[in-house]
């Protein structure tokens, strides 16, 4: 999902990921993001930092059989789940490639794509106008482009009191961690990079959707187990494991009902042509 350290995950949180963090957070966005673009039967999309694949498969169902797309990642453990939860065989949808790769250096040719997609990647790349330009690279001419990044951690109280306990239980650096997600979280800076690398017709929209979770320890559990927090929490004691649990219970008593946790977060959603 990412292009750096801050997002690179090993042993099993790939499939952790999948499992539980893309139903629980990105899998209701995903059509917000893949209708940003609005592909079309026959037309070839790209979806970077792809992650497990949850945007690339509902576009794969929007070009259909006689379009084509492509998933790209640098983390092979992402790649290996998608591959393995696409089935190769659906009768209207379009074959998915997935290619390891950087996001700053793709393995494409100019004008390969009518339709690139970015769903919560940007963020992380190292170098932004780099990863923009190869995405403006790769689109035909008229070529669109669909993104979506956080808005600030401070307009999801959830992630905001993990981070909050990341710190006083695990490490600064977890604490960082978290907060990376929402380093992208000014709509102005996000049109001004889009707008330098040659883009037009930039709409920015703020959606506001929610994160659930069975449990907060559930939250606390698969986030941790799905992210690169996982190797960072590890290495703590017990006692400090059941205190970050405890303490980001506590925190978020008023957004637990019968039927789990439910705590707010926005995005912004944003569209541009080459």
């Amino acid at each position: 999902m990412a292009d750096q350290g801050q997002w690179q995950v090993a042993g099993n949180a790939a499939q952790t990921y999948e499992r539980a963090l893309v139903p629980a957070v990105f899998a209701s966005w995903a059509p917000l993001v893949v209708a940003l673009a609005d592909p079309r039967p026959g037309e070839r999309v790209l979806d970077i930092a792809c992650g497990t694949g949850v945007v690339a498969r509902l576009a794969a169902q929007r070009v259909g059989r006689s379009g084509s797309v492509k998933g790209l990642d640098l983390n092979p453990g992402m790649l290996a789940v998608a591959a393995s939860v696409t089935s190769p065989d659906l009768p209207t949808s379009a074959p998915i490639e997935w290619r390891e790769a950087s996001a700053t250096k793709m393995p494409f040719p100019d004008a390969a794509f009518d339709v690139a997609y970015c769903q919560l990647g940007l963020q992380f790349f190292p170098d932004r106008p780099a990863a923009l330009r190869e995405m403006y690279r790769v689109l035909v001419s008229g070529g669109r482009l669909g993104l979506m990044v956080w808005q600030g951690i401070q307009r999801s109280p959830g992630f905001g009191v993990l981070a909050a306990a990341l710190a006083r239980h695990v490490s600064i650096e977890a604490a960082g961690i978290m907060r990376a997600p929402f380093a992208l979280a000014e709509a102005d800076e996000l049109r001004t990079l889009l707008a330098t690398e040659g883009f037009r017709e930039i709409t920015i929209q703020p959606v506001a959707g929610a994160v659930r979770f069975p449990s907060v320890a559930r939250f606390v559990k698969d986030y941790v187990g799905g992210s690169p927090l996982s190797g960072h929490v590890a290495k703590v004691p017990d006692e400090a494991r059941a205190a970050l649990v405890s303490e980001v219970t506590d925190a978020l008593t008023s957004y637990v009902a019968n039927d789990g946790l439910a705590f707010p977060i926005e995005a912004h959603l944003a569209t541009a042509k080459k």
